[in-house]
Protein backbone atom coordinates (compact mmCIF):
# COMPACT_ATOMS: atom_id res chain seq x y z
CA UNK A 1 0.00 0.00 0.00
CA UNK A 2 1.47 3.23 -1.14
CA UNK A 3 0.96 6.10 1.41
CA UNK A 4 -1.45 9.25 0.38
CA UNK A 5 0.86 12.49 0.00
CA UNK A 6 -0.59 15.92 1.54
CA UNK A 7 1.07 19.03 1.26
CA UNK A 8 0.42 21.77 2.90
CA UNK A 9 2.03 25.17 1.69
CA UNK A 10 2.24 27.86 3.76
CA UNK A 11 2.73 27.34 7.78
CA UNK A 12 1.45 30.77 9.07
CA UNK A 13 -1.88 30.18 11.69
CA UNK A 14 -3.90 28.79 9.09
CA UNK A 15 -1.25 26.29 7.13
CA UNK A 16 0.71 25.22 10.56
CA UNK A 17 -3.05 24.57 12.25
CA UNK A 18 -4.41 22.28 9.17
CA UNK A 19 -1.26 20.35 8.51
CA UNK A 20 -0.83 19.45 12.33
CA UNK A 21 -4.74 18.65 12.84
CA UNK A 22 -4.91 16.24 9.93
CA UNK A 23 -1.52 14.49 10.88
CA UNK A 24 -3.36 13.57 14.49
CA UNK A 25 -6.26 12.28 12.41
CA UNK A 26 -5.21 10.21 10.07
CA UNK A 27 -2.61 7.03 10.65
CA UNK A 28 0.92 7.66 9.42
CA UNK A 29 1.12 4.38 7.77
CA UNK A 30 -1.11 5.19 5.51
CA UNK A 31 -0.45 9.20 4.78
CA UNK A 32 2.06 11.15 4.97
CA UNK A 33 2.07 14.77 5.77
CA UNK A 34 4.53 17.62 3.95
CA UNK A 35 4.00 21.11 5.49
CA UNK A 36 6.22 23.60 3.58
CA UNK A 37 7.40 26.97 4.48
CA UNK A 38 10.08 29.59 4.29
CA UNK A 39 11.15 29.45 7.76
CA UNK A 40 11.86 26.99 10.32
CA UNK A 41 10.47 28.98 12.76
CA UNK A 42 6.65 29.91 13.33
CA UNK A 43 5.53 33.75 12.69
CA UNK A 44 2.57 35.30 15.43
CA UNK A 45 1.87 37.16 12.67
CA UNK A 46 -0.54 39.26 14.86
CA UNK A 47 2.52 40.61 16.92
CA UNK A 48 4.31 42.01 14.37
CA UNK A 49 3.72 45.71 15.63
CA UNK A 50 5.22 44.24 18.82
CA UNK A 51 8.49 43.30 17.40
CA UNK A 52 8.66 46.21 15.53
CA UNK A 53 8.12 48.03 18.84
CA UNK A 54 11.09 46.79 20.51
CA UNK A 55 10.20 43.47 21.87
CA UNK A 56 11.06 40.36 22.01
CA UNK A 57 9.05 37.16 20.83
CA UNK A 58 9.33 33.83 22.28
CA UNK A 59 10.83 31.55 19.45
CA UNK A 60 8.64 29.04 18.29
CA UNK A 61 10.76 26.04 15.77
CA UNK A 62 8.56 23.93 14.27
CA UNK A 63 10.88 21.40 14.79
CA UNK A 64 9.67 21.40 18.68
CA UNK A 65 6.43 22.54 17.22
CA UNK A 66 5.47 19.04 15.20
CA UNK A 67 8.12 16.83 17.52
CA UNK A 68 6.19 13.32 17.29
CA UNK A 69 3.37 14.96 15.16
CA UNK A 70 4.37 13.15 12.13
CA UNK A 71 4.68 16.36 10.46
CA UNK A 72 7.66 16.71 7.79
CA UNK A 73 8.90 20.25 7.49
CA UNK A 74 10.27 21.38 4.24
CA UNK A 75 12.02 24.61 4.57
CA UNK A 76 11.90 26.09 1.28
CA UNK A 77 10.05 28.92 -1.02
CA UNK A 78 7.14 27.56 -3.04
CA UNK A 79 8.08 28.98 -6.69
CA UNK A 80 5.60 26.75 -8.97
CA UNK A 81 2.08 25.20 -8.34
CA UNK A 82 1.27 22.80 -11.34
CA UNK A 83 -2.40 21.71 -10.47
CA UNK A 84 -2.70 19.20 -13.28
CA UNK A 85 0.21 17.01 -12.39
CA UNK A 86 -0.21 17.12 -9.06
CA UNK A 87 3.15 18.61 -7.97
CA UNK A 88 4.67 22.13 -6.40
CA UNK A 89 8.47 23.59 -6.92
CA UNK A 90 9.76 24.32 -3.76
CA UNK A 91 13.05 26.24 -4.14
CA UNK A 92 16.02 26.10 -0.97
CA UNK A 93 19.34 26.84 -0.58
CA UNK A 94 20.51 23.39 -2.35
CA UNK A 95 18.55 24.43 -5.41
CA UNK A 96 14.86 23.39 -6.62
CA UNK A 97 12.93 20.10 -5.75
CA UNK A 98 9.84 18.91 -6.96
CA UNK A 99 7.25 17.61 -4.53
CA UNK A 100 3.82 15.46 -6.24
CA UNK A 101 1.04 15.59 -3.90
CA UNK A 102 -2.30 13.69 -3.92
CA UNK A 103 -4.02 16.13 -1.48
CA UNK A 104 -2.91 19.80 -1.47
CA UNK A 105 -3.97 22.24 1.32
CA UNK A 106 -2.96 25.99 -0.11
CA UNK A 107 -2.58 28.45 2.36
CA UNK A 108 0.13 30.59 1.10
CA UNK A 109 -1.51 33.54 2.88
CA UNK A 110 -0.84 37.63 2.19
CA UNK A 111 1.36 40.24 2.07
CA UNK A 112 1.14 43.98 2.07
CA UNK A 113 -1.07 45.42 -0.06
CA UNK A 114 0.36 48.94 -1.98
CA UNK A 115 -2.64 49.15 -4.11
CA UNK A 116 -0.11 50.66 -6.43
CA UNK A 117 0.62 53.66 -4.65
CA UNK A 118 3.42 55.57 -5.94
CA UNK A 119 6.38 55.76 -3.44
CA UNK A 120 4.89 52.62 -1.36
CA UNK A 121 7.74 50.00 -2.21
CA UNK A 122 10.60 52.51 -1.88
CA UNK A 123 9.97 54.67 1.02
CA UNK A 124 7.27 53.00 3.10
CA UNK A 125 8.06 50.00 5.93
CA UNK A 126 5.48 47.03 6.21
CA UNK A 127 4.53 44.81 9.39
CA UNK A 128 2.95 41.81 7.58
CA UNK A 129 5.92 39.68 7.62
CA UNK A 130 8.82 39.57 9.96
CA UNK A 131 11.53 40.41 8.08
CA UNK A 132 9.87 43.69 7.02
CA UNK A 133 9.30 44.20 11.26
CA UNK A 134 12.31 43.89 11.96
CA UNK A 135 14.01 46.01 9.10
CA UNK A 136 11.38 48.80 11.20
CA UNK A 137 12.26 47.77 14.37
CA UNK A 138 15.90 48.80 13.24
CA UNK A 139 14.58 52.01 11.58
CA UNK A 140 12.87 52.92 14.86
CA UNK A 141 15.55 52.50 17.13
CA UNK A 142 17.62 54.64 15.02
CA UNK A 143 14.99 57.41 15.22
CA UNK A 144 16.17 60.58 17.41
CA UNK A 145 13.89 62.12 19.94
CA UNK A 146 11.15 64.42 18.07
CA UNK A 147 11.27 62.55 14.44
CA UNK A 148 7.96 61.01 12.96
CA UNK A 149 6.31 58.27 12.14
CA UNK A 150 3.18 57.95 9.92
CA UNK A 151 1.09 54.88 10.27
CA UNK A 152 -0.64 54.67 6.70
CA UNK A 153 -4.00 52.81 7.36
CA UNK A 154 -6.80 53.40 9.84
CA UNK A 155 -8.21 49.78 10.28
CA UNK A 156 -7.29 47.04 12.90
CA UNK A 157 -3.49 46.88 11.88
CA UNK A 158 -2.94 50.42 11.97
CA UNK A 159 -4.79 51.12 15.30
CA UNK A 160 -2.97 48.35 17.12
CA UNK A 161 0.61 49.84 15.15
CA UNK A 162 0.23 53.66 15.93
CA UNK A 163 -0.46 52.41 19.64
CA UNK A 164 2.26 50.36 19.98
CA UNK A 165 4.25 53.06 19.00
CA UNK A 166 3.51 55.89 21.21
CA UNK A 167 3.46 53.71 23.87
CA UNK A 168 7.33 51.98 23.09
CA UNK A 169 8.61 55.64 22.00
CA UNK A 170 6.50 58.20 23.61
CA UNK A 171 9.27 60.68 22.59
CA UNK A 172 8.59 60.44 19.02
CA UNK A 173 5.96 61.86 16.90
CA UNK A 174 3.59 59.10 16.32
CA UNK A 175 0.74 60.09 13.42
CA UNK A 176 -2.05 58.03 11.62
CA UNK A 177 -3.46 58.76 8.59
CA UNK A 178 -7.07 57.16 7.66
CA UNK A 179 -8.78 57.03 4.60
CA UNK A 180 -12.28 57.51 6.36
CA UNK A 181 -12.88 58.97 10.16
CA UNK A 182 -10.91 56.84 13.45
CA UNK A 183 -12.37 53.36 14.09
CA UNK A 184 -15.85 54.47 11.63
CA UNK A 185 -16.52 50.87 11.62
CA UNK A 186 -16.77 50.42 15.56
CA UNK A 187 -19.66 50.96 18.19
CA UNK A 188 -19.74 54.67 18.96
CA UNK A 189 -18.66 53.65 22.83
CA UNK A 190 -15.51 51.69 20.95
CA UNK A 191 -14.87 54.60 18.82
CA UNK A 192 -14.99 57.12 22.01
CA UNK A 193 -12.67 54.14 23.24
CA UNK A 194 -10.06 54.85 20.48
CA UNK A 195 -10.09 58.58 20.52
CA UNK A 196 -9.41 58.17 24.28
CA UNK A 197 -6.49 56.11 23.93
CA UNK A 198 -5.54 58.37 20.92
CA UNK A 199 -5.64 61.41 22.98
CA UNK A 200 -3.55 59.80 25.95
CA UNK A 201 -0.47 58.74 23.92
CA UNK A 202 -0.40 62.13 21.89
CA UNK A 203 -1.24 60.05 18.87
CA UNK A 204 -1.56 62.84 16.16
CA UNK A 205 -4.78 61.76 13.89
CA UNK A 206 -5.26 62.58 10.08
CA UNK A 207 -8.84 61.48 8.71
CA UNK A 208 -10.01 61.45 5.69
CA UNK A 209 -6.79 61.52 4.32
CA UNK A 210 -6.03 58.71 1.83
CA UNK A 211 -2.64 59.05 0.57
CA UNK A 212 -1.72 59.49 -3.19
CA UNK A 213 1.69 59.15 -3.24
CA UNK A 214 4.96 58.24 -0.47
CA UNK A 215 8.15 60.25 -0.89
CA UNK A 216 11.34 60.48 1.45
CA UNK A 217 10.80 62.21 4.55
CA UNK A 218 6.92 62.45 3.65
CA UNK A 219 3.45 61.52 1.92
CA UNK A 220 1.04 63.18 -0.16
CA UNK A 221 -2.81 62.96 0.51
CA UNK A 222 -5.18 63.18 -2.34
CA UNK A 223 -6.53 66.63 -1.84
CA UNK A 224 -2.46 68.11 -1.62
CA UNK A 225 -1.45 67.97 1.71
CA UNK A 226 1.74 67.50 2.68
CA UNK A 227 2.49 65.42 5.86
CA UNK A 228 5.59 64.74 7.46
CA UNK A 229 7.18 61.13 7.97
CA UNK A 230 10.89 60.09 9.05
CA UNK A 231 9.27 56.82 8.84
CA UNK A 232 6.39 55.69 6.68
CA UNK A 233 4.41 52.65 8.01
CA UNK A 234 1.88 51.23 5.33
CA UNK A 235 -0.97 49.11 7.21
CA UNK A 236 -3.34 49.85 4.32
CA UNK A 237 -5.03 46.51 3.95
CA UNK A 238 -3.49 42.64 2.69
CA UNK A 239 -2.90 41.02 -0.85
CA UNK A 240 -2.74 37.40 -1.71
CA UNK A 241 0.22 35.51 -2.75
CA UNK A 242 -0.12 35.81 -6.62
CA UNK A 243 1.34 31.82 -6.63
CA UNK A 244 -2.69 30.98 -7.38
CA UNK A 245 -3.34 33.15 -10.36
CA UNK A 246 -0.53 31.86 -12.25
CA UNK A 247 -2.50 28.11 -11.50
CA UNK A 248 -5.16 26.69 -13.54
CA UNK A 249 -7.37 26.99 -9.95
CA UNK A 250 -10.21 29.27 -9.79
CA UNK A 251 -9.73 32.38 -8.16
CA UNK A 252 -11.74 35.78 -8.04
CA UNK A 253 -10.20 38.88 -9.46
CA UNK A 254 -8.15 39.37 -5.77
CA UNK A 255 -6.51 36.15 -6.75
CA UNK A 256 -8.11 34.57 -4.06
CA UNK A 257 -8.79 30.58 -4.57
CA UNK A 258 -12.56 29.95 -5.04
CA UNK A 259 -13.63 27.23 -2.70
CA UNK A 260 -17.00 25.58 -1.14
CA UNK A 261 -17.92 25.30 2.29
CA UNK A 262 -15.39 22.34 3.10
CA UNK A 263 -12.80 24.82 1.81
CA UNK A 264 -12.43 22.72 -1.53
CA UNK A 265 -11.35 24.45 -4.57
CA UNK A 266 -14.33 24.51 -6.96
CA UNK A 267 -12.51 23.88 -9.65
CA UNK A 268 -9.85 20.87 -8.44
CA UNK A 269 -11.38 19.05 -6.26
CA UNK A 270 -7.69 17.64 -4.66
CA UNK A 271 -6.44 21.14 -3.86
CA UNK A 272 -8.07 22.93 -0.22
CA UNK A 273 -7.10 26.71 0.39
CA UNK A 274 -7.42 28.00 3.66
CA UNK A 275 -6.71 31.68 5.04
CA UNK A 276 -5.96 34.46 3.09
CA UNK A 277 -5.53 32.80 0.02
CA UNK A 278 -9.29 31.34 -0.04
CA UNK A 279 -12.11 33.19 -0.85
CA UNK A 280 -14.72 31.70 1.53
CA UNK A 281 -18.29 32.66 1.76
CA UNK A 282 -19.60 33.51 5.52
CA UNK A 283 -23.04 34.61 6.41
CA UNK A 284 -24.95 36.06 4.08
CA UNK A 285 -22.47 35.16 1.75
CA UNK A 286 -20.28 37.50 2.28
CA UNK A 287 -16.53 37.23 1.81
CA UNK A 288 -14.70 36.85 5.73
CA UNK A 289 -11.71 38.86 5.89
CA UNK A 290 -8.31 38.82 5.84
CA UNK A 291 -6.97 37.80 9.17
CA UNK A 292 -6.14 35.30 11.97
CA UNK A 293 -10.10 34.88 13.27
CA UNK A 294 -10.66 33.72 9.40
CA UNK A 295 -8.06 31.66 9.02
CA UNK A 296 -8.15 29.25 11.99
CA UNK A 297 -11.31 27.88 11.77
CA UNK A 298 -10.95 27.26 7.99
CA UNK A 299 -8.11 25.56 8.90
CA UNK A 300 -10.00 23.47 10.89
CA UNK A 301 -12.70 22.73 8.34
CA UNK A 302 -10.10 21.79 5.48
CA UNK A 303 -8.35 19.55 7.57
CA UNK A 304 -11.41 17.53 9.14
CA UNK A 305 -12.86 17.58 4.99
CA UNK A 306 -9.54 16.03 4.28
CA UNK A 307 -9.76 13.24 6.93
CA UNK A 308 -13.63 12.73 6.73
CA UNK A 309 -13.40 12.23 2.79
CA UNK A 310 -10.17 9.82 2.91
CA UNK A 311 -11.71 8.01 5.80
CA UNK A 312 -15.58 7.69 3.62
CA UNK A 313 -16.84 9.38 6.81
CA UNK A 314 -19.37 12.20 6.80
CA UNK A 315 -17.60 15.05 6.03
CA UNK A 316 -18.61 17.90 8.72
CA UNK A 317 -19.63 21.46 7.50
CA UNK A 318 -19.27 23.93 10.40
CA UNK A 319 -21.12 27.63 9.55
CA UNK A 320 -18.44 30.14 9.64
CA UNK A 321 -19.16 33.40 11.65
CA UNK A 322 -17.76 35.87 13.80
CA UNK A 323 -18.10 37.09 17.26
CA UNK A 324 -15.95 39.89 18.10
CA UNK A 325 -12.92 41.95 16.81
CA UNK A 326 -9.77 42.09 19.14
CA UNK A 327 -7.95 45.14 19.31
CA UNK A 328 -4.56 45.69 21.11
CA UNK A 329 -4.23 49.67 21.94
CA UNK A 330 -0.24 49.04 23.18
CA UNK A 331 0.42 46.88 26.42
CA UNK A 332 -2.08 47.81 28.63
CA UNK A 333 -5.13 48.72 26.78
CA UNK A 334 -7.12 46.97 24.22
CA UNK A 335 -10.60 46.75 22.80
CA UNK A 336 -13.12 43.74 22.07
CA UNK A 337 -15.67 45.14 19.72
CA UNK A 338 -18.70 42.70 19.71
CA UNK A 339 -20.24 42.12 15.88
CA UNK A 340 -22.70 40.45 14.11
CA UNK A 341 -21.92 37.34 12.78
CA UNK A 342 -20.75 38.91 9.27
CA UNK A 343 -18.50 41.35 11.26
CA UNK A 344 -20.97 44.31 11.72
CA UNK A 345 -20.15 46.33 15.18
CA UNK A 346 -23.26 46.11 17.52
CA UNK A 347 -23.65 48.23 20.88
CA UNK A 348 -21.40 46.07 23.43
CA UNK A 349 -17.79 46.24 23.28
CA UNK A 350 -15.44 45.52 26.39
CA UNK A 351 -12.41 48.15 27.14
CA UNK A 352 -9.49 49.18 28.97
CA UNK A 353 -7.28 46.72 30.72
CA UNK A 354 -9.61 43.65 31.06
CA UNK A 355 -9.85 44.06 27.07
CA UNK A 356 -5.97 44.15 26.63
CA UNK A 357 -5.80 41.21 28.61
CA UNK A 358 -8.31 39.47 26.88
CA UNK A 359 -6.93 39.71 23.77
CA UNK A 360 -3.26 38.65 25.13
CA UNK A 361 -4.96 35.61 25.91
CA UNK A 362 -6.30 35.64 22.33
CA UNK A 363 -3.12 35.39 20.61
CA UNK A 364 -1.58 32.84 23.18
CA UNK A 365 -4.54 30.85 22.58
CA UNK A 366 -3.58 30.86 18.76
CA UNK A 367 -0.62 30.14 19.17
CA UNK A 368 -1.28 26.85 21.62
CA UNK A 369 -3.51 26.06 18.42
CA UNK A 370 -0.99 25.61 16.30
CA UNK A 371 0.86 23.14 18.72
CA UNK A 372 -2.66 21.32 19.44
CA UNK A 373 -4.83 21.38 16.91
CA UNK A 374 -6.57 19.04 18.25
CA UNK A 375 -7.50 17.09 21.56
CA UNK A 376 -8.65 14.07 22.68
CA UNK A 377 -8.41 10.92 21.07
CA UNK A 378 -11.46 8.48 19.48
CA UNK A 379 -9.95 5.68 16.45
CA UNK A 380 -12.51 5.37 13.51
CA UNK A 381 -13.59 2.46 11.99
CA UNK A 382 -10.72 1.51 8.84
CA UNK A 383 -12.33 2.49 5.69
CA UNK A 384 -10.87 1.88 2.44
CA UNK A 385 -10.37 4.68 -0.24
CA UNK A 386 -8.56 4.59 -3.62
CA UNK A 387 -4.56 5.64 -3.75
CA UNK A 388 -3.32 7.50 -6.11
CA UNK A 389 -2.84 4.81 -8.31
CA UNK A 390 -6.63 3.68 -7.95
CA UNK A 391 -5.91 0.52 -5.93
CA UNK A 392 -7.16 0.39 -2.41
CA UNK A 393 -5.84 2.10 0.41
CA UNK A 394 -7.16 1.96 3.72
CA UNK A 395 -6.54 4.93 5.95
CA UNK A 396 -7.77 5.49 9.46
CA UNK A 397 -8.71 8.80 10.97
CA UNK A 398 -8.15 9.37 14.69
CA UNK A 399 -11.01 12.07 15.72
CA UNK A 400 -10.27 14.61 18.61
Amino acid sequence: MQQHRIIVLGAGYAGAIAAGRVAKRLRREDVSVTLVNAEPDFVERVRMHQLAAGQDLKPRPFSEMFAGTGVELKVGRVTAVDVDRRAVTVRDADGEEELAYDSLVYALGSAWNTHGVPGTAEHAHEIASRPGALRLRDRLAALAPGQSVLVVGGGLTGLEAATEFAEARPDLDIALAARGELGDWLSPNGRAHVRKVFGRLGITVHENAAVAEVGAGHVTTADGTSLPAAVTVWTAGFAVHPLAEATALETDENGRIVVDATMRSVSHPDVYAIGDAALVAGPGGKPLRMSCASGVPTAWQAADAVAARLTGTKVPSTPLRYFNQCVSLGRKDGLIQYVTADDRAVRASLRGRVAALYKELICKGAAWGVANPTAGLIIRRRPVVAGRDGAAAPVVAEQR
